[in-house]
């Protein structure tokens, strides 16, 4: 069978371990000259946005019998506000490295590929679909799947992020959400040592957030986080990436195509992660494609997470400034701070999200 992947990034590779497991050997098609983002990040799988499994990392072992290494196991996650401060503690998640470096969860995946990566292709989907039975569509955004009709996007955004050099733990990561600052989105820093982390700013491209001064947002916040975290921290290799498409495939599979990665709709609009559901809709393609599930059914749990996603998200946006502090001043509530910590830990499989949908529903309608 003439299997062919569009993309070597984390669905791709997925894709093609699960394929090569099954004994068909993919083609793998890659624009680039190596796996891995052209910038260094790092990003975090929190368990709790990916339910119902408990623990990503060994969901992912038992899916597609590769077992990742991460940076550290979260087991701190700071959220500031304007005026409040929270916290949520236990095993909440792990953080991991992007880009171009060994560490990467990009260049594992490809250490343990049989199949040749084809880099710098410049072969097109037409091509590749004429040429090949069957195409998984792995190229890390919706830009294909709008092309062809198959994409609803539902908010495009800004992130700009850099390296920030300083003092940190690996196991805890801080999010701001204070909408003076940064209206509609919120900040992050994520520590890959404990020398160096990601700073990140992300926010959706509404009308009044473009007519904004991304740079002058960008030094407001750095200059806000140097004071709460009471450190000077040194900014290296910033990158930026305006109007990305935040948005789920209609159909994960036309015909003989097959939809993973962003291109089915795996970043989910709440917080911006996606990797978990990136390697599992690679591995369930190549399932579908070697008759051991139907990728139509397989995905269909992401589709919802996806959705509750959307609506953290609406739900978020409906917030003001003294809404975020109350919320956020909650998480230490002596009442409420034990269960908050046991809803969010790798050992508990309820998915608070869902069960919160109905009530973000109406509270976003109170709101607006």
């Amino acid at each position: 069978m003439d299997v062919a992947i569009i993309g070597a990034g984390l669905s791709g590779l997925s894709a093609a371990l699960s394929l090569e497991r099954y004994g068909v050997k993919p083609t793998v098609f890659e624009k680039e000259a190596s796996v891995g983002y052209k910038f260094f990040n790092t990003e975090a799988m929190f368990s709790i946005l990916n339910r119902p499994s408990k623990d990503c990392i060994e969901y992912i072992e038992k899916e597609v019998k590769v077992k990742l290494e991460p940076i550290d196991m979260i087991d701190k996650l700071t959220i500031f506000s304007k005026n409040s401060k929270g916290s949520i503690e236990g095993e909440i998640g792990y953080s991991n490295i992007r880009g171009r470096t060994e560490k990467s969860y990009e260049k594992q995946l490809e250490s343990k590929l049989s199949a040749k990566i084809l880099f710098n292709s410049t072969e097109d989907y037409a091509y590749i679909c004429k040429n090949f039975e069957k195409v998984i569509l792995a190229t890390g955004d919706g830009e294909y799947a709008s092309r062809l009709g198959n994409f609803k996007s539902d908010l495009t955004c800004t992130i700009k992020g850099a390296i920030a050099n300083g003092a940190f733990s690996t196991n805890t990561a801080y999010v701001w959400f204070d909408y003076d600052l940064i209206p509609k989105g919120y900040g992050w820093i994520i520590p890959y040592s404990d020398k160096e982390a990601n700073l990140v700013i992300a926010y959706p491209d509404y009308p009044n957030n473009i007519k904004l001064d991304l740079d002058y947002m960008w030094k407001s916040f750095c200059d806000v986080v140097q004071r709460t975290l009471n450190q000077s921290l040194r900014i290296d290799e910033a990158f930026e990436i305006t109007r990305y498409m935040m948005g789920v495939s209609v159909r994960p599979k036309i015909d003989d195509t097959y939809f993973v990665g962003n291109c089915f709709g795996a970043l989910l609009p709440g917080l911006g992660f996606g990797q978990f559901a990136s390697i599992l809709t690679g591995a369930y393609a190549a399932y579908d494609i070697c008759n051991i599930g139907k990728y139509e059914e397989l995905v269909k749990p992401l589709y919802e997470t996806y959705n509750h996603s959307l609506v953290l998200r609406r739900y978020l946006e409906s917030l003001d400034n003294e809404k975020l502090d109350a919320a956020i001043r909650s998480l230490d509530n002596k009442f409420l701070d034990g269960i908050i910590d046991k809803v969010c830990n790798t050992n508990t499989s309820l998915d608070i999200l869902k069960i919160l949908t109905p009530l973000m529903r109406v509270a976003t309608l109170k709101n607006k």
